[in-house]
């Protein structure tokens, strides 16, 4: 009799702590991982608190560094060739996108070098590019050989985007390469009087002031007379992106920003949905770009679409 006892006992002790396991294993599966290139991030962030309001059971949490790889829903990721992850499928929606501009260290050897000038397309693929066959009419300017290029070489760089640009690719970069996060660049640039590089919008403005931040500067580029003051140190990030947003410009890369994901659940869909519809309007706080309204219809309707063929 003790014996059936001791059984039955053992076998609920097993049983409980099954179910208890199962229920832990379900909490933890039904957080949402997003995965992001630093600059985003604090989009990201704000999309996860705001949804939270509207969705407080479903958990959406920033993956970081190696934590949760293999748990990866959602991916931001660029409209380029060189940032396509392999982990992914190729179900992007785009919800926005992202500038790049040429700076340097505030007050450095480099930036009295390029102070007062105006690089048009030519000149900008002169200093930051290793090609000897400049056209003819393109005069070759002594003084940038001796300034020293930074570009990013990770996965989420934006230095595709800036070289495609300039139909270019990242790999014929003169200069140096710094791996890790883009925003080591900045303090690449400030241990360097010579150095000269490029960076996202998000990293070259100070996102509370909207100003440039204090130890960096904008290289000038070639614009209409009505826009210089939007590419120079005074301008705000909103006269940026307003000037982005109204015109192609030759001399900036813009690229498109968006979520890759695989296979979206219930949960992921309603997320993404929300990201396109409601997450894009901080966009500009953020110092993303808005794509216009008709491309904007295309990824809602994407995103229906491919959630019912899903189905």
């Amino acid at each position: 009799m003790k014996r059936i006892v001791l059984t039955i006992a053992v076998l609920l002790s097993i049983n409980i702590s099954s179910v208890w396991a199962e229920g832990n294993s379900t909490n933890t599966s039904s957080v949402r991982y997003v995965k992001a290139p630093r600059f985003a991030r604090p989009l990201v962030e704000k999309w996860i608190s705001e949804y939270a309001k509207t969705q407080p059971g479903v958990e959406f949490q920033i993956a970081k560094g190696n934590q949760n790889q293999g748990n990866v829903d959602l991916n931001v990721v660029f409209d380029s060739k060189d940032t396509k992850t392999k982990d992914f499928s190729h179900i992007v929606v785009y919800f926005g996108e992202f500038a790049v501009l040429p700076i340097t260290a505030s007050g450095s050897e480099a930036a009295k070098v390029l102070e007062g000038k105006h690089l048009n397309s030519k000149k900008l693929k002169q200093l930051y590019f290793l090609n000897d066959d400049f056209e003819e009419d393109v005069k070759k300017i002594k003084q940038f050989e001796k300034l020293v290029i930074y570009s990013g070489s990770n996965a989420t760089s934006v230095a595709s985007s800036f070289a495609h640009n300039f139909g270019e690719e990242s790999s014929n970069f003169r200069g140096k390469r710094i791996s890790g996060d883009d925003l080591f660049i900045n303090t690449a640039l400030l241990k360097d009087p010579l150095g000269v590089s490029f960076n996202a919008l998000p990293n070259i403005f100070d996102l509370q002031s909207r100003h440039i931040k204090s130890n960096l500067t904008l290289i000038g580029i070639d614009v209409k007379k009505n826009l210089e003051k939007n590419f120079s140190d005074e301008a705000t990030l909103d006269e940026v992106i307003a000037a982005l947003e109204n015109g192609k410009i030759q001399e900036v890369a813009v690229e498109k920003i968006g979520v890759s994901y695989n296979i979206a659940d219930d949960a992921v869909n309603q997320f993404l949905n929300w990201i396109l519809t409601a997450g894009t309007k901080y966009n500009h706080e953020y110092g993303l770009l808005n794509l216009d309204n008709k491309q904007s219809q295309a990824q809602i309707e994407k995103v229906k679409s491919e959630f019912t063929a899903q189905k």
